[in-house]
Protein backbone atom coordinates (compact mmCIF):
# COMPACT_ATOMS: atom_id res chain seq x y z
CA UNK A 1 0.00 0.00 0.00
CA UNK A 2 1.74 3.83 -0.98
CA UNK A 3 1.81 5.43 2.07
CA UNK A 4 2.59 8.60 0.57
CA UNK A 5 -0.76 10.29 -0.57
CA UNK A 6 -1.96 9.54 3.31
CA UNK A 7 1.42 11.64 4.48
CA UNK A 8 0.73 14.54 1.91
CA UNK A 9 -2.57 14.89 3.13
CA UNK A 10 -2.06 14.96 6.86
CA UNK A 11 0.90 17.27 6.15
CA UNK A 12 -1.58 19.59 4.12
CA UNK A 13 -4.10 19.48 6.54
CA UNK A 14 -1.22 20.61 9.47
CA UNK A 15 -0.56 23.48 7.31
CA UNK A 16 -3.79 24.72 6.80
CA UNK A 17 -4.67 24.99 10.04
CA UNK A 18 -1.53 26.05 10.82
CA UNK A 19 -1.99 28.56 8.73
CA UNK A 20 -5.81 29.76 9.27
CA UNK A 21 -4.73 29.56 13.22
CA UNK A 22 -1.63 32.48 12.51
CA UNK A 23 -3.70 34.30 10.30
CA UNK A 24 -6.66 34.05 12.85
CA UNK A 25 -4.46 35.56 15.62
CA UNK A 26 -2.66 37.90 13.17
CA UNK A 27 -6.07 39.76 12.21
CA UNK A 28 -7.40 39.98 15.28
CA UNK A 29 -4.65 41.21 16.96
CA UNK A 30 -3.96 43.51 14.00
CA UNK A 31 -8.42 44.53 14.57
CA UNK A 32 -7.39 45.33 18.30
CA UNK A 33 -4.63 47.37 16.96
CA UNK A 34 -5.86 49.84 14.71
CA UNK A 35 -9.03 50.73 16.86
CA UNK A 36 -6.59 51.36 19.61
CA UNK A 37 -4.55 53.58 16.83
CA UNK A 38 -8.03 55.23 16.03
CA UNK A 39 -8.93 55.85 19.98
CA UNK A 40 -5.86 57.37 20.76
CA UNK A 41 -5.09 59.50 17.19
CA UNK A 42 -8.65 61.29 18.74
CA UNK A 43 -7.80 61.91 22.05
CA UNK A 44 -4.54 63.39 20.83
CA UNK A 45 -6.21 65.10 18.13
CA UNK A 46 -8.83 66.78 21.06
CA UNK A 47 -5.93 67.22 23.74
CA UNK A 48 -3.34 68.67 21.86
CA UNK A 49 -1.67 69.31 25.20
CA UNK A 50 -0.70 65.48 25.39
CA UNK A 51 2.11 65.81 23.00
CA UNK A 52 4.08 67.59 25.82
CA UNK A 53 3.94 64.52 27.70
CA UNK A 54 5.92 62.96 25.02
CA UNK A 55 9.09 62.93 26.46
CA UNK A 56 7.63 61.00 29.97
CA UNK A 57 5.84 58.53 28.20
CA UNK A 58 8.83 57.65 26.14
CA UNK A 59 10.55 57.01 29.57
CA UNK A 60 8.32 54.91 30.88
CA UNK A 61 8.31 52.62 27.74
CA UNK A 62 11.98 52.75 27.86
CA UNK A 63 11.83 51.45 31.36
CA UNK A 64 9.47 48.85 30.54
CA UNK A 65 11.67 47.74 27.73
CA UNK A 66 14.76 47.95 29.80
CA UNK A 67 13.63 46.11 33.29
CA UNK A 68 11.09 43.53 31.26
CA UNK A 69 11.52 43.33 27.59
CA UNK A 70 15.37 43.22 27.01
CA UNK A 71 14.83 39.64 25.67
CA UNK A 72 12.19 41.29 22.96
CA UNK A 73 13.52 44.84 22.52
CA UNK A 74 15.54 43.82 19.27
CA UNK A 75 11.70 43.74 17.67
CA UNK A 76 11.62 42.98 13.90
CA UNK A 77 15.28 42.34 13.69
CA UNK A 78 15.02 39.39 16.30
CA UNK A 79 11.91 37.90 13.91
CA UNK A 80 14.01 38.22 10.67
CA UNK A 81 17.23 36.35 12.64
CA UNK A 82 14.96 33.91 14.13
CA UNK A 83 13.40 33.26 10.41
CA UNK A 84 17.09 32.45 9.33
CA UNK A 85 18.22 30.78 12.21
CA UNK A 86 15.36 29.68 14.36
CA UNK A 87 16.86 29.27 18.06
CA UNK A 88 15.02 30.32 20.93
CA UNK A 89 10.91 30.36 21.65
CA UNK A 90 10.29 34.48 20.82
CA UNK A 91 8.35 35.34 23.92
CA UNK A 92 4.66 36.25 23.70
CA UNK A 93 5.31 39.30 25.81
CA UNK A 94 7.07 41.04 22.70
CA UNK A 95 3.07 41.41 21.72
CA UNK A 96 1.97 43.28 24.65
CA UNK A 97 4.78 45.60 25.01
CA UNK A 98 5.10 46.19 21.23
CA UNK A 99 1.30 46.69 20.93
CA UNK A 100 1.23 48.92 24.14
CA UNK A 101 4.47 50.85 22.99
CA UNK A 102 3.19 51.92 19.92
CA UNK A 103 0.07 52.93 20.98
CA UNK A 104 1.75 54.79 24.10
CA UNK A 105 4.21 56.24 20.92
CA UNK A 106 0.79 57.49 18.99
CA UNK A 107 -1.38 58.96 21.89
CA UNK A 108 1.73 60.88 22.82
CA UNK A 109 2.80 62.72 19.49
CA UNK A 110 5.39 60.14 18.07
CA UNK A 111 6.21 60.07 14.28
CA UNK A 112 6.09 56.21 13.65
CA UNK A 113 4.03 53.67 11.86
CA UNK A 114 2.20 50.18 12.46
CA UNK A 115 3.47 47.77 10.21
CA UNK A 116 6.33 46.67 12.33
CA UNK A 117 4.21 46.70 15.38
CA UNK A 118 2.06 43.63 13.27
CA UNK A 119 4.94 42.13 12.15
CA UNK A 120 5.95 41.38 15.51
CA UNK A 121 3.03 40.80 17.28
CA UNK A 122 2.02 37.92 14.83
CA UNK A 123 5.37 36.49 14.73
CA UNK A 124 5.49 36.10 18.23
CA UNK A 125 1.93 34.57 18.39
CA UNK A 126 3.14 32.37 15.36
CA UNK A 127 6.21 31.67 16.89
CA UNK A 128 3.70 30.01 20.20
CA UNK A 129 2.72 27.42 17.72
CA UNK A 130 6.13 25.81 16.79
CA UNK A 131 6.36 23.77 20.29
CA UNK A 132 2.91 22.06 20.37
CA UNK A 133 2.43 21.00 16.46
CA UNK A 134 6.65 19.37 17.12
CA UNK A 135 7.78 21.62 14.08
CA UNK A 136 11.62 21.23 12.79
CA UNK A 137 14.05 24.34 12.54
CA UNK A 138 12.81 24.71 8.69
CA UNK A 139 8.87 24.76 9.48
CA UNK A 140 9.20 26.53 12.33
CA UNK A 141 10.91 29.30 9.49
CA UNK A 142 7.92 29.30 7.40
CA UNK A 143 5.71 29.23 10.54
CA UNK A 144 7.35 32.92 10.91
CA UNK A 145 7.08 34.00 7.63
CA UNK A 146 3.34 33.11 7.39
CA UNK A 147 2.84 35.21 10.68
CA UNK A 148 4.91 37.87 8.63
CA UNK A 149 2.64 37.85 5.91
CA UNK A 150 -0.52 37.71 7.85
CA UNK A 151 0.63 40.44 10.04
CA UNK A 152 1.92 42.79 7.17
CA UNK A 153 -1.89 41.87 4.96
CA UNK A 154 -4.13 42.13 7.90
CA UNK A 155 -2.90 45.81 9.02
CA UNK A 156 -2.61 47.20 5.49
CA UNK A 157 -5.77 45.78 3.76
CA UNK A 158 -3.72 43.90 1.34
CA UNK A 159 -3.31 40.09 1.51
CA UNK A 160 -1.77 40.08 -2.14
CA UNK A 161 1.15 42.60 -1.21
CA UNK A 162 1.18 40.66 2.44
CA UNK A 163 1.76 37.35 1.31
CA UNK A 164 4.76 38.38 -1.20
CA UNK A 165 5.91 40.44 1.73
CA UNK A 166 6.32 37.88 4.12
CA UNK A 167 8.74 35.71 0.90
CA UNK A 168 10.24 38.56 -0.22
CA UNK A 169 11.70 40.44 3.05
CA UNK A 170 14.74 39.04 3.82
CA UNK A 171 14.97 36.23 1.38
CA UNK A 172 15.83 37.38 -1.72
CA UNK A 173 18.08 35.07 -3.48
CA UNK A 174 15.89 32.54 -3.31
CA UNK A 175 12.32 31.88 -2.81
CA UNK A 176 11.52 29.50 0.14
CA UNK A 177 8.66 27.33 -1.67
CA UNK A 178 7.49 25.70 1.21
CA UNK A 179 6.43 29.17 2.33
CA UNK A 180 4.47 29.68 -0.43
CA UNK A 181 1.01 28.16 0.46
CA UNK A 182 1.43 29.20 4.54
CA UNK A 183 2.12 32.35 3.80
CA UNK A 184 -0.84 33.14 1.27
CA UNK A 185 -3.58 31.00 2.92
CA UNK A 186 -2.04 32.89 6.41
CA UNK A 187 -2.62 37.00 4.49
CA UNK A 188 -5.85 36.61 3.16
CA UNK A 189 -6.93 34.65 6.58
CA UNK A 190 -5.33 37.72 8.43
CA UNK A 191 -6.77 40.11 5.93
CA UNK A 192 -10.81 38.24 6.03
CA UNK A 193 -10.35 38.20 10.37
CA UNK A 194 -9.57 41.84 10.55
CA UNK A 195 -12.32 42.75 8.48
CA UNK A 196 -14.34 40.42 10.05
CA UNK A 197 -14.09 42.72 13.43
CA UNK A 198 -15.08 45.31 11.44
CA UNK A 199 -12.00 47.49 11.02
CA UNK A 200 -12.18 49.65 7.35
CA UNK A 201 -8.88 50.33 6.21
CA UNK A 202 -7.70 54.04 4.24
CA UNK A 203 -8.82 54.05 0.69
CA UNK A 204 -6.59 56.34 -1.52
CA UNK A 205 -7.38 57.66 -5.57
CA UNK A 206 -5.37 58.25 -8.05
CA UNK A 207 -8.01 59.55 -10.23
CA UNK A 208 -6.37 59.63 -14.37
CA UNK A 209 -3.89 57.60 -15.56
CA UNK A 210 -2.62 58.78 -18.95
CA UNK A 211 -1.44 56.35 -21.33
CA UNK A 212 1.93 54.67 -21.40
CA UNK A 213 4.58 57.18 -23.75
CA UNK A 214 8.03 56.77 -23.65
CA UNK A 215 8.05 59.99 -22.03
CA UNK A 216 6.24 58.97 -19.37
CA UNK A 217 8.15 56.12 -18.55
CA UNK A 218 11.13 58.03 -18.24
CA UNK A 219 9.13 60.84 -15.91
CA UNK A 220 8.58 57.56 -13.55
CA UNK A 221 12.00 56.36 -13.92
CA UNK A 222 13.44 60.04 -12.37
CA UNK A 223 10.73 59.78 -10.05
CA UNK A 224 11.82 56.27 -9.02
CA UNK A 225 15.54 57.94 -8.70
CA UNK A 226 14.53 60.86 -6.31
CA UNK A 227 12.21 58.13 -4.36
CA UNK A 228 15.65 56.33 -4.08
CA UNK A 229 17.12 59.03 -2.70
CA UNK A 230 14.13 59.50 -0.02
CA UNK A 231 14.68 55.69 0.89
CA UNK A 232 18.79 56.55 1.58
CA UNK A 233 18.06 59.46 3.34
CA UNK A 234 15.62 58.00 5.78
CA UNK A 235 17.66 55.19 6.11
CA UNK A 236 21.38 56.84 6.87
CA UNK A 237 18.85 59.89 9.39
CA UNK A 238 17.89 57.26 11.08
CA UNK A 239 21.09 55.13 11.66
CA UNK A 240 22.28 58.79 12.70
CA UNK A 241 20.16 59.33 15.17
CA UNK A 242 20.33 55.51 16.61
CA UNK A 243 24.12 56.58 17.18
CA UNK A 244 23.46 59.76 18.93
CA UNK A 245 20.84 58.82 21.19
CA UNK A 246 23.09 55.38 22.18
CA UNK A 247 25.70 58.10 23.47
CA UNK A 248 23.08 57.98 26.20
CA UNK A 249 24.02 55.08 28.61
CA UNK A 250 20.95 54.63 30.64
CA UNK A 251 18.87 53.36 27.25
CA UNK A 252 15.21 54.75 29.09
CA UNK A 253 16.64 58.33 28.66
CA UNK A 254 16.79 57.76 24.94
CA UNK A 255 13.34 58.41 24.06
CA UNK A 256 13.28 60.96 26.79
CA UNK A 257 15.30 62.77 25.53
CA UNK A 258 14.07 61.79 21.65
CA UNK A 259 10.77 63.56 23.07
CA UNK A 260 12.53 66.91 23.93
CA UNK A 261 13.84 66.93 20.30
CA UNK A 262 10.52 66.32 18.55
CA UNK A 263 8.58 68.73 21.36
CA UNK A 264 11.89 71.40 19.97
CA UNK A 265 10.33 70.67 16.18
CA UNK A 266 7.17 71.09 17.14
CA UNK A 267 8.00 74.29 18.80
CA UNK A 268 9.85 75.88 15.78
CA UNK A 269 7.67 74.70 13.05
CA UNK A 270 4.50 75.65 15.19
CA UNK A 271 2.41 72.48 13.70
CA UNK A 272 2.03 69.10 14.78
CA UNK A 273 1.12 68.02 10.67
CA UNK A 274 4.19 65.61 11.48
CA UNK A 275 2.69 63.69 14.35
CA UNK A 276 1.72 60.28 14.29
CA UNK A 277 0.67 58.40 11.68
CA UNK A 278 -0.14 61.42 9.15
CA UNK A 279 -3.42 59.55 7.13
CA UNK A 280 -4.63 63.07 6.60
CA UNK A 281 -1.54 64.43 4.75
CA UNK A 282 -1.18 60.80 3.04
CA UNK A 283 -5.08 61.39 1.33
CA UNK A 284 -4.35 65.36 0.62
CA UNK A 285 -1.11 64.52 -1.44
CA UNK A 286 -3.47 62.78 -3.86
CA UNK A 287 -5.81 65.41 -4.55
CA UNK A 288 -3.07 68.53 -4.91
CA UNK A 289 0.85 69.14 -4.75
CA UNK A 290 1.96 69.99 -1.76
CA UNK A 291 5.29 71.54 -0.93
CA UNK A 292 8.68 69.85 -1.10
CA UNK A 293 9.30 70.35 2.91
CA UNK A 294 6.47 68.26 3.26
CA UNK A 295 8.11 64.79 2.71
CA UNK A 296 11.50 66.41 4.42
CA UNK A 297 9.90 67.20 7.53
CA UNK A 298 8.11 63.78 7.69
CA UNK A 299 11.66 62.22 7.66
CA UNK A 300 13.39 64.20 10.05
CA UNK A 301 10.09 63.56 12.67
CA UNK A 302 10.21 59.97 11.84
CA UNK A 303 14.16 59.57 12.20
CA UNK A 304 14.16 61.56 15.34
CA UNK A 305 11.04 58.85 17.43
CA UNK A 306 12.63 55.92 15.95
CA UNK A 307 16.11 56.70 16.60
CA UNK A 308 15.33 57.55 19.92
CA UNK A 309 13.59 54.29 20.06
CA UNK A 310 9.87 54.77 20.60
CA UNK A 311 8.06 52.04 19.41
CA UNK A 312 6.33 51.66 16.08
CA UNK A 313 6.92 50.60 12.52
CA UNK A 314 8.72 52.78 9.54
CA UNK A 315 6.04 52.06 6.53
CA UNK A 316 3.12 54.38 7.51
CA UNK A 317 6.33 57.41 7.51
CA UNK A 318 7.37 56.23 3.92
CA UNK A 319 4.52 56.06 2.47
CA UNK A 320 3.65 59.70 3.77
CA UNK A 321 7.05 60.74 2.62
CA UNK A 322 6.91 59.02 -0.40
CA UNK A 323 3.44 60.17 -1.59
CA UNK A 324 4.33 63.89 -0.58
CA UNK A 325 7.50 63.55 -2.22
CA UNK A 326 5.30 62.37 -5.63
CA UNK A 327 2.90 64.91 -4.85
CA UNK A 328 5.34 68.07 -4.88
CA UNK A 329 7.45 66.12 -8.13
CA UNK A 330 4.05 66.48 -10.03
CA UNK A 331 4.83 70.17 -10.41
CA UNK A 332 8.34 69.45 -11.76
CA UNK A 333 7.10 66.08 -13.67
CA UNK A 334 4.31 66.44 -16.00
CA UNK A 335 2.50 63.24 -14.76
CA UNK A 336 -1.22 63.64 -12.78
CA UNK A 337 -0.70 64.53 -9.31
CA UNK A 338 -2.67 61.34 -7.35
CA UNK A 339 -0.59 59.28 -9.99
CA UNK A 340 2.81 60.73 -8.70
CA UNK A 341 1.56 60.65 -4.93
CA UNK A 342 0.72 57.04 -5.40
CA UNK A 343 3.92 55.83 -7.45
CA UNK A 344 6.01 57.35 -4.22
CA UNK A 345 3.33 55.81 -1.75
CA UNK A 346 4.84 52.51 -2.83
CA UNK A 347 8.52 52.92 -4.30
CA UNK A 348 9.91 55.17 -1.77
CA UNK A 349 8.84 51.20 0.94
CA UNK A 350 10.09 49.52 -1.91
CA UNK A 351 13.85 50.72 -2.02
CA UNK A 352 14.06 51.36 2.03
CA UNK A 353 12.74 48.13 2.73
CA UNK A 354 14.22 45.89 -0.67
CA UNK A 355 10.47 44.70 -1.56
CA UNK A 356 9.92 45.56 -4.95
CA UNK A 357 7.47 42.85 -5.89
CA UNK A 358 5.04 43.52 -2.61
CA UNK A 359 4.98 47.23 -3.18
CA UNK A 360 4.18 46.81 -7.07
CA UNK A 361 0.91 44.34 -5.85
CA UNK A 362 -0.16 46.50 -2.81
CA UNK A 363 -0.63 49.35 -5.57
CA UNK A 364 -2.77 47.44 -8.10
CA UNK A 365 -4.80 46.36 -4.54
CA UNK A 366 -4.85 50.12 -3.05
CA UNK A 367 -5.38 51.86 -6.77
CA UNK A 368 -5.97 49.46 -9.50
CA UNK A 369 -4.69 48.05 -12.57
CA UNK A 370 -4.37 51.19 -14.69
CA UNK A 371 -1.42 52.21 -13.03
CA UNK A 372 0.96 49.27 -12.85
CA UNK A 373 3.39 50.23 -15.58
CA UNK A 374 4.44 53.70 -13.98
CA UNK A 375 4.15 51.66 -10.57
CA UNK A 376 6.81 49.03 -11.74
CA UNK A 377 9.17 51.26 -13.36
CA UNK A 378 9.11 53.34 -10.02
CA UNK A 379 9.28 50.68 -7.97
CA UNK A 380 12.33 48.52 -9.54
CA UNK A 381 14.10 51.75 -9.80
CA UNK A 382 14.02 53.20 -6.37
CA UNK A 383 14.86 49.19 -5.61
CA UNK A 384 18.22 49.15 -7.59
CA UNK A 385 18.83 52.83 -6.85
CA UNK A 386 18.77 52.46 -3.08
CA UNK A 387 21.28 49.57 -3.14
CA UNK A 388 22.32 48.03 0.10
CA UNK A 389 20.85 50.88 2.38
CA UNK A 390 17.82 48.93 4.19
CA UNK A 391 15.62 49.48 6.93
CA UNK A 392 16.03 46.29 7.79
CA UNK A 393 19.64 44.81 9.24
CA UNK A 394 19.94 41.91 7.63
CA UNK A 395 22.90 40.38 5.10
CA UNK A 396 20.13 39.75 2.76
CA UNK A 397 19.00 43.34 2.90
CA UNK A 398 22.03 44.68 2.81
CA UNK A 399 23.58 42.94 -0.41
CA UNK A 400 20.07 42.19 -2.34
CA UNK A 401 20.25 39.61 -4.96
CA UNK A 402 16.70 39.78 -6.07
CA UNK A 403 14.92 36.47 -7.30
CA UNK A 404 13.62 38.25 -10.45
CA UNK A 405 16.80 39.54 -11.05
Amino acid sequence: MNTRFPKLFLAAGKWLLLSALVGAMAGSLSALFLWMLEQVTAIRTEYGWLVWLLPVAGFWVGLAYHYLGKDVARGNHLVFDTIHNPRDLIRFRMAPMVLMGTVITHLFGGSAGREGTALQMSAAAADQLHRPFRLSGTERSVLLIAGLSAGFASVFGTPLAGFVFGLEVLLLGRVPYGAVIPALAAAFTGTWVTELWGIGHTHYEIGVVPGITLMGLIYSLLAGVAFAIAAILFVRLTELFVRWFAKITFPPLRPFAGGIVVLLLVTVLGTNRYLGLGVPVIVESFSHALDGQEFALKLLFTAVTLGAGFKGGEVTPLFFIGAALGSSLSLILPLPVGLMAGMGFVAVFAGAAKTPVACCLMALELFGLSCAVYVIVACFTAYMVSGRYSIYNAPENKFPKHFLL
